[in-house]
């Protein structure tokens, strides 16, 4: 192997090492909030009769989740949770 391909090999190996670390560390700054998004617009698991993302059927289901900035979840509005906010659980 010559050196530029021996370079190329490296740099694209790093690339890749790299973004493999960024994923979990944005991951981890989010969280799931149920009850906050509008009809269509959860990013996944709306509950029976939706499969995944936007398949939610009303604005704020208690069931759809909506992946947020961690922390801030019990503070977006929620028209159908008990507590008026979002819940960090399925409710």
């Amino acid at each position: 192997m010559n050196k530029s391909k021996a370079s190329l090999a490296l740099a694209l190996g790093t690339a890749v090492a790299i973004s493999a670390v960024a994923v979990p560390a944005q991951a981890a700054s989010k969280e799931k909030c149920y009850g906050v998004a509008l009809a269509g617009q959860n990013d996944c698991a709306a509950g029976p009769g939706t499969s995944c993302a936007g398949t939610s059927k009303t604005d704020y289901q208690a069931n759809a989740w909506k992946l947020v900035p961690a922390g801030t979840c019990t503070d977006m509005k929620s028209e159908t949770s008990s507590t008026g906010f979002g819940q960090l659980k399925a409710f």
